[in-house]
């Protein structure tokens, strides 16, 4: 059997790093698009940089990998917030989110669904945000990320038949990552009000979402396909806020 292929985009920190280094320890071979190298190396981890936001470079950096791999396991990782408040809402944000969140998860999508077929066997997986439920500051944010779960329900039924799933992974508050703390700064007292806030009382961590990610990937799991999987400590049950 040959080697699988995933291809994760923003791999080289937080939650894509940690996405990155599941799938290597599965044996994979990962190809990491992301506008920075990855923060570590590895044999099977090969990194090639893009701007996702630049529809044509997307593109070209899709059909470049489709021409030479054989890509069975998608995870669209990358994102960006973007946060303002309804009155001070950028559309020109709301331009860029989309392209990042949305065209870019299309784009990709296309270019290796052939092989998908071939194979019939693929998996894909869309990192969507407990956001997409409502939180202040969110609102470009949210939108996309609501688009993903669109974009999940659609493919999933456009392409069960081909042993293609489609499934959708959204985290709640995961400290350790660069988001996260842009918001939210390292030790400080919100970090610990937001931690008491959640059900299971803690922040997340990378490694949570990675894990979620892992099954939605995992060749025995083709029973599931179309869902949204919350990975939030129970911050979905209620109201979150920042």
């Amino acid at each position: 059997m040959s080697q699988p292929v995933a291809v994760v985009t923003g791999g080289s920190t937080g939650i894509g790093q940690s996405i990155c280094e599941h799938l290597l320890a599965q044996g994979y071979r990962v190809l990491n698009l992301s506008r920075r190298p990855a923060a570590f190396t590895h044999e099977q981890l090969e990194n090639i940089a893009v701007d996702l936001a630049d529809r044509e470079a997307t593109r070209a950096a899709a059909a470049e990998i489709a021409a030479r791999c054989e890509v069975t396991a998608f995870v669209h990782n990358a994102g960006l917030i973007r946060a303002a408040l309804i009155e001070d809402v950028d559309l020109a944000d709301l331009d860029y989110l989309s392209n990042v969140h949305l065209a870019a998860a299309i784009t990709l999508t296309q270019a290796f669904l052939p092989a998908m077929k071939r194979a019939q066997h693929g998996r894909i997986v869309l990192i969507g945000s407990r956001a997409a439920l409502g939180l202040q500051t969110r609102t470009n944010y949210a939108a996309t990320k609501c688009g993903m779960t669109g974009l999940a329900r659609t493919w999933a039924l456009e392409l069960g038949q081909h042993g293609i799933t489609v499934n959708c992974v959204a985290p709640g508050p995961i400290a350790a990552t660069e988001m996260f703390h842009a918001v939210v700064p390292e030790g400080s007292e919100k970090m610990q009000q937001m931690a008491a806030s959640i059900p299971v009382r803690r922040l997340g961590q990378p490694d949570d979402v990675a894990r979620a990610v892992m099954f939605m990937l995992a060749p025995g799991n083709g029973f599931v396909t179309g869902q949204t999987l919350m990975v939030c400590g129970g911050a979905s049950l209620g109201s979150l806020s920042l």
